[in-house]
């Protein structure tokens, strides 16, 4: 039954209130992949574009640089503000906020596109700040559900698909003549509001977790800064861990989104035939596939196992892939799909199913949105320290060197860090589960 924060008890939330879990999930997930993936058209559409030859105040850094590091300082500063505001924002909130922040983003994309190329850093870091908090206040719809690792990954499929999506739509618009590069990423943002809209109200109409969810998977509450620091306090290795390897791994995926047409141009490969589409979209499918497999595994300890073991493989396969490419045994396109592959089926379980997992299974009273937020800010900043590196530690190293050296070193690093991890979050679990104390809500308020 919805509960008594939901807004609203319209016909749909009653619906999906009675019907079948398969029904509610596809649902769920529809609503969810659509917002989220109507998102990625106001904040990647501009990756389509190369900039080329202008530079950042007449300095050595590249123009599309400087907007990539500005985008993503403006994406990280929304992640630590979420911290706060996600974790605490209420049901009735969610759909004016998510609303206000995409047409936001929309100004700040218009901005962008009249601003003088010296100060265009402005629009787009005010783009990142917009859109920071949106996969928060989406995972709070979903979480705390018995369904909820197969409605997160249905999630996580939008940005690995819409990524390569957008930047297609982007690409399209500027080698027919649409549109110049400039004002390319709010046009192609205009194309998303209105489909944003709906799927953000069919996505408010879901009801809030049943009884059934709440005995399995641990009631979600907003959680103020008390309870924030004793989560921190509670599992500070595990997170230590997990949280340095996210910080080079979020940077590795987000620098191959927003330069992945840097690599096509320097491996020669033609991004007008859909290849920005063929290097992201079939990484959705061994990615759904194997977190589909978690959501079957209802025993939480095994389901720790299951989680981190995915986690690792997608770390080797950045190594593997990049090997074989360096043989000759893999060509340029073969080689951009595998280290994205590699670094999705380690990425999106942070902001699925470790979190979401580890709450239900110690019974800590909270919100894994606050968990994911620390992660991503962590991973965000690593992003911008990286692409700084890169601008001006080693200006002269190509993006494809670049990737070779960061793919070994998260192979071999990443998969020491993340069986550290394991070890450590899984004996949790199992103390947790052995001596069946959980952390009450009543307890943790304290």
């Amino acid at each position: 039954m919805p509960s008594s924060e939901h807004p609203q008890t319209g016909r749909i939330t009653r619906w999906l209130s009675n019907t079948h879990s398969l029904a509610f999930s596809l649902y769920a997930i529809g609503a969810a992949f659509g917002t989220y993936f109507c998102m990625y058209a106001f904040r990647k559409p501009y990756g389509a574009a190369t900039f080329e030859g202008l530079k950042f105040f007449g300095t050595t850094m590249d123009l599309k640089a400087s907007l990539t590091i500005s985008q993503i300082i403006g994406y990280a500063t929304a992640k630590y503000l979420g911290m706060k505001f996600c974790s605490e924002a209420s049901r009735s909130q969610r759909l004016s906020m998510l609303v206000f922040m995409v047409a936001s983003a929309e100004g700040a994309l218009a901005l962008f596109a009249i601003l003088d190329p010296n100060w265009k850093f402005i629009g787009i870091l005010l783009n990142g700040l917009s859109l920071g908090m949106i996969w928060g206040l989406v995972v709070r719809y979903l979480e705390g559900r018995r369904s909820s690792e197969v409605l997160l990954v249905g999630l996580s499929l939008s940005y690995i698909v819409a990524g390569g999506a957008v930047r297609q739509i982007g690409d399209s618009l500027l080698k027919n003549q649409l549109t110049d590069q400039f004002w390319m990423p709010v046009t192609v943002g205009g194309l998303f509001i209105f489909p944003f809209i709906v799927c953000v109200w069919l996505l408010n109409q879901l009801p809030e977790p049943s009884e059934g969810d709440i005995a399995e998977r641990v009631k979600r509450i907003p959680m103020k800064a008390e309870q924030r620091w004793k989560f921190v306090r509670e599992f500070m290795p595990g997170l230590l861990l997990v949280m340095l390897v996210y910080f080079f791994l979020s940077a590795f995926r987000d620098i191959r989104d927003n330069f992945e047409s840097n690599l096509f141009r320097e491996l020669k490969i033609d991004g007008e035939k859909g290849n920005f589409l063929l290097a992201d979209a079939p990484i959705a499918i061994p990615v759904f596939l194997s977190l589909l497999v978690l959501n079957s595994i209802r025993g939480h300890i095994v389901g720790m196992v299951a989680t981190f073991g995915i986690m690792i493989s997608g770390t080797l396969i950045l190594g593997l892939s990049t090997l074989a490419f360096d043989a000759g045994y893999l060509g340029p396109l073969a080689w951009i799909f595998l280290i994205g592959m590699g670094a999705y089926l380690t990425y999106v379980p942070y902001g699925t199913v470790v979190f979401d997992r580890l709450i239900a299974s110690t019974g800590f009273a909270g919100t894994a949105v606050f968990a994911i937020y620390i992660a991503d800010s962590i991973g965000y900043s690593g992003s911008v320290v990286l692409q700084l590196y890169k601008e001006f530690a080693t200006p002269d190293t190509t993006w494809v060197n670049f990737f070779r050296g960061m793919s070994y070193s998260l192979s071999i690093g990443g998969s020491v860090l993340l069986t550290f991890a394991a070890i450590y979050f899984i004996g949790k679990v199992k103390r947790a589960r052995s001596s069946q104390e959980t952390i009450s809500p009543a307890h943790a308020s304290k």
